[in-house]
């Protein structure tokens, strides 16, 4: 059960971040036709599309195989297990959210490659529940691993 549960929030996070927030963002800018954008707009997206979301896989990997866990917390509502340990190497040496870092930047390419006003009012929604959500698990992450976490905290940004 555990398993299905496991994949079930991997196929629910790509749904939601790499599909549904980049079609929200099209819709809220009036469905605006695919079309050339010019060689710099396409270039500056397409590195923050596919970096952000190689940072993305990166840390979701890196999570499963050395925290031997996922990212699926929402708002302190375990939805898969958790990792055992504190994650402060690998990608989480650069800051302690690097998934959340790699979707932000993913979504910031569709913003450049939309174009419009609306698209970056969407960004900057997401990134506000994003941030609550980031809030609610850091209180959790001093719950769980006390002075460690602290310590961690004080050496590497939250973004």
């Amino acid at each position: 059960m555990n398993k299905i549960k496991e994949i079930l929030g991997y196929l629910l996070g790509g749904v939601l971040f790499v599909g549904l927030m980049p079609a929200i963002m099209w819709l809220a800018s009036g469905m605006p036709p695919i079309e050339h954008i010019g060689a710099l707009r396409a270039s500056i997206t397409g590195v923050l599309m596919l970096g952000g979301l190689a940072l993305s896989i990166y840390t979701i990997v890196y999570m499963k195989r050395r925290g031997k866990g996922n990212p699926m917390d929402a708002f302190g509502h375990e939805l898969a297990p958790r990792t055992s340990h504190l994650m402060t190497c690998g990608p989480y040496r650069l800051n302690r959210n690097p998934m959340l870092t790699g979707t932000l930047a993913y979504l910031a390419g569709v913003v450049v490659w939309l174009f419009t006003w609306q698209a970056a009012a969407v960004w900057v929604l997401f990134f506000v529940v994003m941030f609550f959500q980031v809030v609610s698990e850091e209180r959790r992450l001093k719950r769980d691993f006390g002075d460690e976490y602290e310590a961690y905290c004080r050496h590497t940004r939250r973004f």
